[in-house]
């Protein structure tokens, strides 16, 4: 992938500020530089790209190397000044040793102006779980009828195998309602995040089935595309997995040999 340019104004269709901009380019020429597996199952046009959290390596490398345009679903906290400092260190630090819980919380509302700049220009759908999902539903399927793509990370706390974290499978209903605003059925590609082989795995499609009863699909889909991604994990060299909860790097698991969480 080329330099970010500085010059570029917009992302996707909205404008973005300079500070913005340098951030981007800054990430971009000191983060690990991303390859991509499997592009050929992204289909042409719309398609919804879900995929392992990996932490932060998810979402930095599907923004600056997803094919195309597209929209990365990121939690609507992040994106307020009021909300900044509270998500931040719940969601990603309340785990870490009491000794340096201090730090971390500092680091939350040091974060904000930052948090604020970066999730209001990247290329983002914010994602909110009250009275405001519907919002975050109507602009993602409007983004899909451009012929834009979406990048989810569903992953909760939730324990499923040593490669994924259980998907929340909200996710899925995107494929009814832009069946029932095009007549089309909706490819949910499954994405493999793997930095220590530094590459993006894309595997095959699978397509939302409207016939099915929506609790049902929603079950079928979510469950098909951890499926994909953790065989796509366990079919490569052996390795590190970053895994989506900020654990100690020292309890990272390995991809192989598979390890399934009783409930």
């Amino acid at each position: 992938m080329s330099a970010p340019s500085l010059k570029k104004a917009e992302v996707g269709d909205k404008p973005t500020s300079f500070a913005y901009r340098l951030i981007r380019f800054g990430v971009w020429l000191f983060s690990p530089k991303w390859k991509l597996s499997g592009a050929e199952n992204l289909p042409e046009g719309p398609c919804v790209i879900v995929g392992n959290h990996a932490q932060m390596y998810g979402p930095i490398a599907a923004e600056l190397y997803t094919p195309g345009r597209h929209w990365v679903w990121c939690a609507g906290e992040m994106m307020h000044r009021e909300d900044v400092a509270a998500y931040a260190y719940q969601d990603f630090w309340s785990g870490k040793p009491k000794a340096v819980r201090w730090f971390y919380k500092l680091l939350s509302h040091l974060i904000v102006p930052l948090s604020v700049c970066v999730f209001n220009n990247a290329h983002t759908v914010a994602v909110y779980h009250d009275a405001r999902a519907l919002a975050t539903f109507r602009e993602s399927a409007q983004k899909l009828r451009d012929g834009d793509r979406l990048v989810i990370f569903p992953e909760c706390y939730d324990e499923h195998n040593n490669v994924v974290h259980a998907f929340q499978d909200r996710f899925a209903d995107l494929g009814r309602m832009y069946h029932r605003q095009t007549g089309k059925a909706l490819a949910f590609v499954p994405l493999y995040v793997a930095p220590a082989l530094g590459t993006l795995y894309f595997g095959e499609p699978v397509r939302y089935d409207p016939a099915n009863p929506p609790d049902a699909e929603r079950a079928r889909v979510s469950s098909a595309l951890m499926d994909a991604v953790t065989a796509m994990a366990v079919a490569l060299p052996e390795h590190t997995v970053v895994p989506y909860p900020n654990i100690p790097k020292g309890e990272y698991p390995k991809n192989i040999p598979l390890k399934v969480y009783s409930k």
